[in-house]
């Protein structure tokens, strides 16, 4: 929906779905505002790049090489608000479904591509693991770089390249630790007898309910209303 947008009305439009289903979400607005936090750098770096080279004819400030002009503002202001909104809508998935039923309904939606020998299940599956394990890697980190700046290693001073070769005895445990937790879930795996897709069931069996109609025929009419934007204004 944000990315089919191409004029500020259609835009707003989607911006107007997302405040709907934050409010039908009831998720706090600051735990919104906090999964943004991350991008505010590549919202600056975007702002600036297209500020600065994006052509136009209604020149707004000119200075040496540097020209702003009132087409590249308003393109800049669309794409940030285009990022932000894409990115909170991501937040807002992660935030009110779990990443087990998150996996599960991607592979039932792929389902159709096993008849071409697609791996569905298996997919599912390393999603569901990378999802499952970006938390225990995160808290890894934290302790590996804990356990550095108690042996005086210095990780936060100096130029780049001082900072990223700071960081190598921080990488090279951290990957160590992950291809030893890789090999005993492999492991576990192996011990439960798990041989793929093949017969398996599921504790809780996802199943479509009149609430789920009503979201996609939403979800669809305000799509179709941003594209008809898109034409009209």
């Amino acid at each position: 929906m944000l990315f089919s947008a191409t004029s500020f009305y259609s835009l707003l439009l989607g911006f107007a779905f997302l405040i709907f289903i934050v409010i039908l979400s009831q998720i706090p607005v600051k735990m919104i505002i906090k999964g943004l936090k991350p991008i505010i750098p590549i919202v600056i770096i975007t702002t600036a790049l297209n500020l600065f080279f994006i052509t136009g004819e209604t020149v707004l400030l000119k200075f040496w090489v540097i020209t702003i002009t009132l087409e590249s503002v308003k393109f800049t202001v669309f794409i940030a608000v285009r990022i932000i909104c894409l990115i909170a809508g991501t937040s807002l998935l992660t935030y009110t479904t779990s990443p087990i039923t998150l996996t599960d309904a991607i592979e039932r939606l792929f389902n159709p591509l096993k008849k071409i020998k697609v791996p569905v299940h298996e997919l599912a599956m390393m999603m569901t693991i990378a999802l499952r394990f970006i938390p225990t890697l995160i808290e890894e980190t934290d302790k590996i770089m804990s356990a550095q700046k108690a042996r005086g290693a210095d990780l936060e001073t100096g130029g780049i390249v001082q900072r990223s070769k700071a960081f190598i005895p921080i990488l090279i445990p951290l990957f160590v630790s992950a291809f030893r937790r890789a090999d005993d879930l492999a492991l576990a795996m192996e011990c439960r007898c798990y041989r793929g897709g093949e017969g398996r069931t599921r504790l809780k069996q996802l199943k479509t309910s009149t609430i789920d109609y009503i979201a996609l025929a939403l979800t669809i009419l305000f799509l179709a209303l941003v594209i008809i934007f898109n034409f009209y204004f």
